[in-house]
């Protein structure tokens, strides 16, 4: 019967319950073109960018960019690519965020910066726009899309591969000027050369991928950081340079959220339901916040419990005890004695009821001088022994029937039955933080899916000397509830 009902609350559950909602879509598309060119045909090949612009589009993909990676790029490769970069941006809307990385040969001419494709051949300054792409086309792109923030990255300061060219003899890159909403980032501060590293990265993208994956740094704040990397790496040398125009904030990974009072009261009653692992209250839990944050967690311990409780008894479990024990230890609290709880003790001294009886026996030779506990451990002693303040404030004068009316201080309870009290509501929350409307107005019998043979076995359990501390916390109808089931039970649940 009792494998039955855990079933069939399983089922339910799992019936009622709908599955946890998934992640949100992301409002913000962030888009991302990274170019890594190293393998040059006409100039001098560089180790670092390819493995540069890799990193970063794993860095990248990893906060939520959606990347578009080309390495050792032609020219009309760079241009497709950027002109497809604008239109993906156009299409993505104003709230959108558009990256432009670039690791590679660059130079600068009249003023302009020019990224140079691997397939790059120049005798002559004047036809430097014909075979290179002109920087400039990038911002361009990104203005034409009216979106709200656009970032670009060049680490493309490196050494002029063209300084036989008496026309191109400027070092590194020109500053440019951002449009409204970009942030422009250079290896170097304008005029100067990067260095492309003795590693397999260059100092400048090592440490921008190190600072990019820090939870809530605004854009200004971690390039200054990969600054301060950069200075310390190459000894002053080298410092990187930035410009900006944003008129929002950006941040690669968002900063943690403070919890709301609804969650912070969500999180403080999970953690009292979880402590308890007691299915009562987690499906209790479960029916306040269906679609919570720890919803998924909740169902997982439940599932856990009771496949716990419907396995099968392990072969060491506990007998029950006898009838013929059941009636001796009856007729010991019926006669209250010291002699009738020692008689208890000497024909089960292992039973069931065995540390209830030398309670009641240490507990009746109090004031005859005889230790009826000597030669037990202290740890024995300490549990036997009941403390004062555990006592029940109602006695219990005779077994308690079902039917019986129960007097009580608390005026919901008094006068009524054990009968009654299972169909009536519960005087305050049975899980701390629980909102009203899951339980107010309930009854008891909702949650526990009490009848009469499950409130019996429930009632056996106070008998046991390891549940004598629970008769005195608090309970939906007080105390008296657990003292009367306590007392019927004894009486056999009549």
């Amino acid at each position: 019967m009792k494998q039955f009902w855990w079933i069939l609350r399983l089922l339910i559950l799992c019936g009622a319950m709908p599955l946890a909602w998934g992640d949100r879509a992301n409002a913000e598309e962030r888009l991302a073109l990274i170019f890594g060119n190293s393998s040059y045909g006409s100039v001098a090949p560089l180790d670092n960018p390819i493995h540069d612009a890799e990193l970063m589009s794993q860095s990248l993909e990893r906060v939520g960019f959606k990347v578009t990676f080309l390495s050792d790029a032609s020219q009309i490769e760079m241009k497709r690519a950027i002109a497809q970069f604008g239109r993906d941006l156009r299409n993505a809307g104003t709230d959108a965020t558009g990256l432009f990385y670039y690791a590679g040969h660059g130079v600068q001419s009249f003023g302009n910066n020019y990224l140079l494709p691997v397939d790059v051949s120049l005798s002559d300054a004047a036809d430097l726009d014909l075979v290179a792409v002109e920087a400039q086309s990038v911002l361009r792109q990104m203005a034409s899309a009216r979106n709200r923030t656009n970032i670009v990255i060049l680490d493309a300061c490196r050494n002029n591969p063209f300084s036989d060219i008496t026309e191109l003899n400027d070092n590194g890159l020109a500053e440019m000027k951002a449009p409204t909403g970009t942030f422009l980032a250079y290896a170097t501060a304008p005029g100067g050369v990067a260095l492309d590293g003795v590693g397999k990265n260059s100092p400048f993208t090592k440490a921008l991928v190190d600072h990019i994956p820090v939870p809530g740094q605004p854009i200004e704040q971690l390039f200054k950081q990969v600054r301060r990397s950069v200075l310390t790496q190459s000894n002053g040398l080298q410092t990187p340079w930035d410009a900006s125009s944003l008129v929002s904030d950006f941040r690669f990974v968002a900063k943690p959220e403070e919890p709301t009072p609804v969650q912070a009261g969500e999180l403080q009653v999970w953690q009292s339901v979880q402590a308890t692992r007691d299915p009562v209250q987690l499906t209790l839990f479960l029916r306040g916040y269906p679609n919570g944050e720890y919803a998924d967690e909740a169902r997982q311990l439940l599932s856990e419990v009771i496949a716990a409780e419907l396995a099968p008894p392990s072969n060491d479990a506990v007998a029950p005890p006898t009838d013929a024990e059941n009636q001796l230890f009856q007729a010991a609290q019926a006669d209250g004695s010291l002699a009738a709880y020692e008689a208890y003790l000497q024909s089960y001294p292992s039973g069931t009821y065995s540390e209830m009886a030398r309670s009641e026996v240490a507990a009746l030779s109090k004031g005859t001088g005889e230790d009826p506990l000597a030669g037990q451990d202290e740890e024995t002693v300490a549990v036997a022994e009941p403390q004062a303040d555990e006592a029940p404030a109602q006695p219990e004068a005779g077994p308690i029937t079902f039917a019986s009316p129960l007097t009580s201080e608390l005026t919901a309870v008094s006068g009524l039955s054990l009968a009654e009290l299972i169909t009536g509501s519960p005087e305050f929350p049975p899980v701390e933080g629980l909102p009203e409307a899951y339980w107010k107005d309930q009854t008891c019998a909702n949650c526990h899916q009490w009848n009469r043979e499950r409130l019996c076995t429930q009632a056996n359990a106070y008998l046991s000397l390891t549940m004598q501390r629970s008769l005195t916390k608090q309970h939906p109808f007080g105390g008296v509830m657990k003292r009367a089931l306590k007392s019927w039970a004894t009486g056999g649940c009549q």
